[in-house]
């Protein structure tokens, strides 16, 4: 059977559809696959932009950049443990969601992947 049809309270694949409603014979359990798709989207917008170590990140925060990283125009690129202040969240750039300053370097865009919140 498809993951889609196992029971989220039990796990169980031992379920059938009664209608609109999908019913678990184990733990009687009943949901509507739809809307528990709704839910998890919901909930993976609700938690926003999010570092490496999977705090929150939000306009104005100052982070710390994790790993070295090449930049473009540049011959030193962006070292290690930089902090940049005053980020701003922004909407998916070529998987980039953070436009900054960063001193020496200019405005540049960041992944949020690579800092860590200060």
């Amino acid at each position: 059977m498809s993951n889609e049809n196992k029971c989220p309270k039990c796990n169980s694949e031992n379920t059938y559809q009664d209608v609109a409603l999908w019913v678990c014979l184990e733990c009687a359990h009943e949901w509507n696959p739809s809307a528990l798709a709704k839910e998890v989207e919901e909930k993976s917008q609700a938690k926003g932009v999010i570092d490496s170590n999977g705090n929150v990140l939000q306009d104005g925060d100052c982070v710390m950049v994790i790993k070295d990283l090449k930049a473009k125009g540049s011959s030193s690129g962006v070292k290690a443990g930089t902090k940049v202040k005053n980020i701003k969240l922004i909407e998916d750039y070529n998987g980039h969601n953070i436009s900054c300053k960063i001193d020496s370097m200019g405005e540049m865009y960041l992944k949020s992947e690579f800092v860590r919140k200060v």
